[in-house]
């Protein structure tokens, strides 16, 4: 539908601005027609105007100047075009089973999140396991997006810096829960209540 809509559009705009143009009283070097009257020019002039002039074609969608908005980052060619691409180690605790144990504790939580609230029991072993799951997935999860979004060859310090405080979110996030499930009521009791404050 906007393949079908955008020339339309934009050709709607163009002759609009054109037409604006030609009819206007002021004086410009790009159309000839500019201080004939409205019943003199005729179409083919305005689609003529339209097809010269190709700024107005552009601006149509461009509402700011060309300028962009981060730097760039730096360019840097390692080798040649013909060298192929370097291919990692394999490592399983890198690939399936770094997977599998994934989807092992993400389909865990289900069962592990609804049992202490339908079962009804405050056991703190219960607790611990959901804390730990949770910590775990999150964990896993937010590693994930570092590695995706963070490439290391072009950003190698940022990397590393965001590696490190994932690391120091979790440990702090781990040593949170552990005080909130000794010290306080646990994460269980704790959801119970805000529920039905």
């Amino acid at each position: 539908m906007a393949s079908i809509v955008r020339p339309t559009m934009l050709r709607q705009t163009c002759l609009k601005a054109t037409t604006k143009r030609v009819f206007s009283s002021k004086p410009t070097s790009t159309f000839p027609t500019i201080n004939k009257p409205a019943s003199v020019a005729p179409r083919h002039t305005v689609r003529s105007a339209f097809t010269k002039d190709a700024s107005m074609r552009v601006a149509a969608f461009h509402a700011t100047g060309k300028r962009s908005l981060l730097p760039a980052l730096p360019q840097v060619i390692d080798g040649t075009a013909n060298d192929p691409v370097p291919v990692p180690t394999p490592s399983p605790s890198h690939g399936s089973y770094h997977w599998t144990f994934e989807r092992l504790v993400s389909a865990g939580l289900i069962p592990i999140t609804l049992a202490p609230f339908a079962a009804g029991s405050l056991n703190p072993v219960t607790d611990a396991v959901l804390c730990g799951a949770i910590l775990i997935h999150s964990h896993i999860g937010f590693e994930a997006l570092i590695t995706d979004y963070i490439p290391t060859h072009r950003l190698p310090k940022t990397r590393k810096l965001f590696n490190w405080g994932l690391k120091l979110a979790t440990v702090v996030v781990g040593v949170g829960l552990y005080e909130f499930e000794t010290n306080d009521v646990g994460l269980t009791e704790g959801i119970k209540r805000i529920w039905k404050a």
